[in-house]
């Protein structure tokens, strides 16, 4: 019988990503190039790289990818493109080239293969942008995602270190996908609850980026395998802010708040508590704190921008039929909280 592409993985998804603190660990040892026309490179490192072309179009550079978090091939590839190509729109651009990165079992026959690729096609072209190519290893492990380069104006790149005190904290999806996945995994999921996280994970973040581009957001990062609280806390301390959360403002996944209250964890639960922890005052009720420390795959966007701007923006976002939810303020100081 032909294994599944789930029971392949040691971690599916963004749970699978390094830890957070080795990596900060890794890339503080990395002297940072010292060009003129990197605008966004490790000092600070941000969702990708922008190079600097000339006075009206930037490259924003970027890969990502993960072993499988469903089992439906085609599932599987739409999810890993989705999740890289929303970097190119969290910095505020527009993807342009894609190239596939691969690593697959030689004993799973092509044809799921052929059917990851083509799911990350459909992805990539609703995007706007072309897969062009890629490069494929064997691996027991089967891996899949993208290497992406999109453009952008020069004076519109889209930090995660610019919020201001004053601003207020807005998401642009539910949260709990990693949740609803692991459950699946344990037989715990109840109905419906995959459905929804697919449905999730299979939005790219395009149309949220196009109603926020008139709106000059002050920050903006994509929520991914760090969690909620591991992203706010990387914005928090690379803008000099303190980062205010409501906890009963978080938006869930259908499921995702009862699976957590009943004990379901990822793997990526305790890397991102250890990442994250220290910087953040937590109050809120355990299954809440779950919630924000789960790491997601293909998350929505984490905004700031100033709150004067609020009513207007949900109003354009709920104009275009596209859901935004109002999750909390930057103040001075330092840190996180959640409460």
């Amino acid at each position: 019988m032909q294994p599944t592409l789930t029971s392949l993985a040691r971690a599916g998804g963004c749970a699978a990503k390094y830890p957070a603190a080795r990596l900060q660990e890794l890339l503080g040892g990395i002297v940072p190039a010292d060009a003129e026309d990197l605008i966004v490179g490790l000092d600070p490192a941000d969702d990708a790289a922008v190079y600097r072309l000339d006075d009206r179009t930037a490259l924003v550079f970027t890969v990502d990818f993960f072993p499988p978090v469903v089992d439906d091939p085609r599932t599987f590839g739409r999810i890993a493109a989705t999740n890289a190509l929303n970097d190119v729109f969290a910095m505020g651009g527009r993807p342009l080239l894609a190239l596939s990165v691969t690593a697959f079992p030689e004993e799973l026959p092509v044809e799921v293969l052929g059917e990851v690729l083509a799911g990350a096609a459909e992805a990539t072209r609703e995007a706007g942008a072309i897969l062009a190519g890629g490069h494929t290893i064997r691996d027991d492990e089967p891996k899949y995602g993208l290497a992406v380069v999109g453009t952008v104006h020069p004076e519109g790149v889209w930090r995660k270190s610019g919020a201001r005190p004053g601003d207020a904290v807005f998401l642009t999806k539910p949260l709990g996908t990693g949740l609803v996945l692991q459950a699946v995994r344990e037989g715990r999921a109840p109905e419906g609850a995959l459905e929804a996280a697919i449905e999730a994970m299979t939005e790219l973040n395009r149309d949220a980026a196009d109603a926020l581009h008139s709106f000059s957001p002050n920050a903006v990062t994509d929520v991914t395998g760090f969690g909620l609280l591991g992203h706010a806390h990387e914005t928090a301390e690379r803008s000099g802010v303190r980062i205010e959360l409501s906890a009963q403002q978080l938006p869930a996944l259908p499921g995702a708040l009862d699976l957590a209250a009943a004990g379901v964890r990822t793997g990526g639960d305790p890397r991102n508590r250890d990442f994250a922890g220290p910087h953040v005052d937590c109050d809120a009720a355990p299954e809440l704190a779950a919630l924000a420390y789960d790491p997601q795959t293909a998350g929505g966007l984490l905004v700031t921008l100033p709150r004067d701007k609020r009513v207007v923006l949900e109003a354009t976002f709920a104009a275009a039929g596209l859901p935004l939810y109002a999750v909390g303020t930057v103040e001075e100081g330092r840190g996180v909280a959640l409460s």
